[in-house]
C-alpha cells in the first residue's frame, strides 16, 4: 500500500474567480465562483449542459475563459500553458477514456509519471545511472498504485482487451501516477454498474483520506455523490444554483426545479404517487 499521508489543512488550494466562457453566441459559464480546499473532494452537478465539463476545461487550461481568473495554489493557470499544468501537480480523468488501448496497464501508468522525468536525451541514450534509479523509482510509484487499486491481475493485459469499468479504473490510476495535489475526475461513474460504482466510491474515499489528495469531481449519480462529497456546487445553464453540503444542495429548491421542473410539478407528481 502506498504510505498514508499526514493530515492536511484545510487553507484553499483552488479559486476560481467570476468564471465566463463563451462559444459564439452561447455563453456556456457566466460568472462562476468557488473555492477547493485542500483535502476535501468538492463535487460539480447539475443537468446536461450545465457548464460543469466546460469549468473542467478551463481549469485544465484547454479553453482559456472569457472573463475570470483561475488559481492554484496562488498561481494563475491563465498565465501557463496547457502542457505546463500537470507539473503544477493537477491530474484528470475524462468522461471518454482516454488511453493507449494498444500498450499494457503498466505502460500506461508509466507514462503518466512523464512529469517527474528530469533527464536529458543524452543521458537517455547512454542509460545512466541516473536514469536507472529514476526509472527504478517510477516503477515502484507506479506498483503503489497498482496496489491501491486492485490491478495487480491486469499489469501486463493490453487495455484494449480490458473491459470497460477496469479500463475506468485504469485511467484513474495513470492520473494517480503522477502525484497529483489536485485529482479532477469527468464523470468517474459513467458507465459503471452499482457494484463498480461502489468500488469507485471505496477509491475516491481512499484517495482522499490516505494519499491526501485532494478531489474535484463532475458527477451525475448522486447516490456517489452523496457517499464522498464533503461539498456540492449545483449549476444549470452556466450558473451557480446553490453550494454546501451534499443533503443542503440536493433539497435545494432550485437544484430540484432544474432536474426535475417547477416546485409545481414536483408536488403535483409528489401527490399522483401518493
Amino acid at each position: 500500500m502506498m504510505a498514508a499521508a499526514s493530515p492536511v489543512s484545510r487553507e484553499i488550494l483552488l479559486t476560481a474567480s467570476q468564471l465566463s466562457m463563451r462559444f459564439g453566441g452561447v455563453l456556456a459559464v457566466n460568472g462562476v465562483s468557488f473555492e477547493v480546499k485542500r483535502g476535501e473532494v468538492f463535487t460539480l452537478i447539475g443537468p446536461n449542459g450545465a457548464g460543469k465539463t466546460t469549468v473542467f476545461n478551463l481549469i485544465s487550461r484547454l479553453y482559456t475563459p472569457t472573463t475570470g481568473d483561475i488559481s492554484f495554489e496562488g498561481r494563475k493557470l491563465s498565465e501557463l500553458a496547457p502542457h505546463e499544468v500537470a507539473s503544477l501537480g493537477i491530474a484528470r480523468t475524462f468522461q471518454n477514456i482516454e488511453l493507449f488501448e494498444h500498450a499494457s496497464v503498466l505502460q500506461n501508468l508509466l507514462i503518466g509519471r512523464h512529469t517527474h522525468r528530469k533527464s536529458s536525451v543524452l543521458s537517455d541514450i547512454f542509460f545512466t545511472a541516473k536514469v536507472r534509479r529514476a526509472e527504478l523509482e517510477a516503477r515502484e510509484k507506479v506498483e503503489q498504485v497498482i496496489e491501491l487499486l486492485d490491478l495487480q491481475h491486469h499489469r501486463d493485459s493490453m487495455v484494449a482487451g480490458l473491459p470497460y469499468g477496469v479500463r475506468k479504473v485504469v485511467e484513474l490510476a495513470r492520473a494517480l501516477s503522477t502525484e497529483p495535489k489536485l485529482l479532477l475526475l469527468d464523470e468517474p461513474s459513467s458507465g459503471l454498474n452499482v457494484e463498480e460504482t461502489d468500488d469507485m466510491a471505496f477509491w475516491i474515499r481512499d484517495i482522499q483520506q490516505e494519499l491526501g489528495v485532494t478531489v474535484l469531481m463532475v458527477e451525475h449519480d448522486m447516490s456517489l455523490v452523496s457517499k464522498v462529497s464533503d461539498r456540492v456546487l449545483a449549476m444549470n445553464q452556466g450558473e451557480m444554483l446553490a453550494l454546501g453540503t451534499p443533503r443542503e444542495v440536493q433539497t435545494h429548491p432550485g437544484v430540484i426545479e432544474a432536474y426535475l421542473g417547477s416546485i409545481d410539478d414536483v408536488s403535483s407528481l409528489r401527490r399522483k404517487v401518493a
